[in-house]
This record gives C-alpha cells, structure tokens and sequence, in this order.
C-alpha cells in the first residue's frame, strides 16, 4: 500500500497530461490553434484543482481493494466527468472570452469536479472523519449547474440578437435581389408584387389607381454615341429627376431597358395625365452633361396612362405598355391614355 500512494499518483498525473495533449493533437488537427490558446489558463487551473483532489484524496484515504471497486459507479461517474471536460474543451474551441464563455467554464469546471471526485470515492476509501470529499460532490455539483444554466440563458440572448441579426442581413439580400443595380429603383419583379398588393387594395377599398409606363425616346442612339455607361448615367440621373417629381405615395420602378413604370395610388384619370404632363416637361428641360465633351444631352420621352379596373397586374401592365406604343407612334402626342 506504501509504493501505491507513492507510484499511484504520479501515474494518474501522467495519464492526465497524455491524455490531454492527445485531446489537444486532435482538436488542432481539426480546428484552429489560436481560439483555444485564448483559453489556455483556464485549462490549466481546471487540471491543477482536479490534481489536487487526487492528491488530497490520496493523501487522506487509502486505495481501495480490486474487489471492492464498483466498476458501474466509475464507468457512470467517470463518464459524466470526461464528458463535462469534453464538453469544456469544446465550447472553448470555438467561443472567444466573454461573459457568457466564462459562466460556461465555471458551470462544466463544477460539473467535471464534483463528478471526478465522485469517481475517485469509488477507488480510494476516505476516512469518514474527513469531509473535504463530501463538500466538493455536493456543493460543486449544484453550484456548476446553476453557473452553466445562467450562461445558457445569456447565451440564448446572444442567439436571438444573433439570428434577429441574420434576418435584417437576409432580408435586405432578398430586396437586393429585386433591387435595378443601375438606377438603384425596383426592379421589374418588385413592380409586380407591389402592384398586385395595391390592385387588392384598390379592389377592397375601391380606391382609384392608374398606371404609367415612361420610355426614353431615341435611348439606344446615346449609347451608340457616347457608349453603355453614358447611357447608364442617363438612367440613373433620370430615375432621381423623376423620383424629385413624384409624391410620397408614388412608386417608381425600372420596368425594362429604357423604360420606367410608375404606379399612382389613389389617382384618377385626370390626375394621372397631369402627373404625366409634369414628368414629360421635367424630362425634357432636363440638361443631360457627358462626362467626355461635358456637353449638353436634351431627351424627351413617352408616356403610356392605364387606369386600373378589374385588371391583374399582368394586364394592366399590358394596357399601359400598349397606350406607350400608341404615344410613340404619335410624335407630336408623348402622352396617351390606354382605352
């Protein structure tokens, strides 16, 4: 029993720093060394405490006999102990220091504590005058469970303000996917989801609605001159002169190439026309510089008008584009009212 106390130890230590250096070799070999080299000391205190129990509990008590070992107890106890430390070295792989890293040490450092020396009653007998044991078990146990379930909840926190994060991210992906790159208006699938919203809304509220289609006349001859990103320029500038001209309740979107559409709730017939009026004559004092010869580009445009009845957005979209080619086709009218 005298060379036990004496080579047992040192034996368990041993194990302990292979074990832990193999456990290392193998989370390097997978993940990143920096974040656990963050946690370093707080590994090493863990494993100094758990080799002071062992040496208390030696220096206390005497090992037991072959037969008298439960090898249940250990394998279930001894379990939740490696687990806890498993656990431990993972969260701390993969966590950076913080408030609620700490809660999650100290809460599995009680767990894995409390259980080692769970495991180790089961092979060293301790004199029941001694206490020490009874006090790491009981009080380390409960005490590990409240520290890690207040860092659960915290970290729960964190996850909800994570992922309400993740949301805003993905949502404005989505509206940069039916975002126009170059006027930075709606694209042509926005227009049509929000025009069904507001023909539902015009058919319960029996509100008025009209429609208008806004090309650019001779667009294809400023490119040819002055090249796509001119062009591009031209669209970008005249997609905020409209937006300028517009009111609040106004929706302006890129429809297609040239050409603009523009959704007027809560307006008639008259005032559609009017408000076409008023785009068509801000276009065409609108003095257009180039960014080469910076000289002056004038532009006029055409203007379909389509007052919603029980259309769908397919085909009310199909009646303004229709009274655009019918203004096209009359230059000396650059607006026209679909029938």
């Amino acid at each position: 029993m005298f060379w036990a106390h004496i080579v047992f130890p040192f034996a368990v230590i041993k194990l302990s720093q292979h074990t832990v250096k193999a456990a290392q070799h193998r989370y390097n070999a997978n993940w990143e060394q920096p974040m656990l080299a963050l946690h370093k000391w707080k590994i090493l205190l863990i494993l100094i405490v758990a080799n002071l129990l062992l040496l208390a509990c030696l220096g206390t008590g005497d090992i037991k006999y072959w037969r008298e070992i439960n090898w249940f107890d250990i394998l279930g106890e001894g379990g939740v102990s490696l687990l806890s430390l498993v656990w431990l070295l993972l969260i701390l792989h993969s966590r950076p220091a913080g408030r609620v890293t700490n809660f999650f040490v100290l809460g599995l450092a009680g767990i894995f504590l409390a259980s080692f020396q769970d495991a180790l009653d089961e092979i060293i007998q301790i004199p029941d005058s001694v206490s020490f044991d009874q006090w790491v078990e009981s009080g380390l146990m409960p005490v590990g469970l409240l520290l890690l379930t207040y860092g659960i909840f915290h970290w729960h926190k964190e996850q909800l303000h994570i992922n309400e994060h993740l949301r805003k991210r993905e949502r404005l992906f989505r509206e940069h996917l039916i975002q126009d790159p170059v006027t930075h208006l709606g694209s042509a699938e926005y227009l049509r989801r929000q025009l069904r919203m507001e023909l539902l809304q015009h058919h319960q509220q029996q509100q008025p609605l009209s429609l208008l289609l806004l090309d650019v006349d001779n667009f294809a001859h400023i490119n040819r001159r002055y090249g796509t990103d001119e062009g591009d320029r031209l669209l970008h500038e005249l997609a905020e002169l409209l937006l300028l001209n517009l009111r609040r309740c106004d929706l302006l979107c890129r429809y297609a190439g040239d050409r603009f559409a523009i959704v007027l709730p809560n307006t008639g017939e008259t005032m559609a026309q009017m408000i076409a009026q008023e785009l068509a004559n801000a276009v065409r004092h609108f003095a257009f510089k180039t960014s080469r010869q910076g000289e002056s580009v004038f532009h006029s445009v055409s203007i379909g008008v389509a007052l919603a009845l029980d259309d769908s957005a397919e085909h009310l979209l199909a009646r303004a584009n229709q009274a655009l080619l019918h203004a096209k086709e009359k230059q000396e009218r650059d607006i026209f009212l679909a029938a």
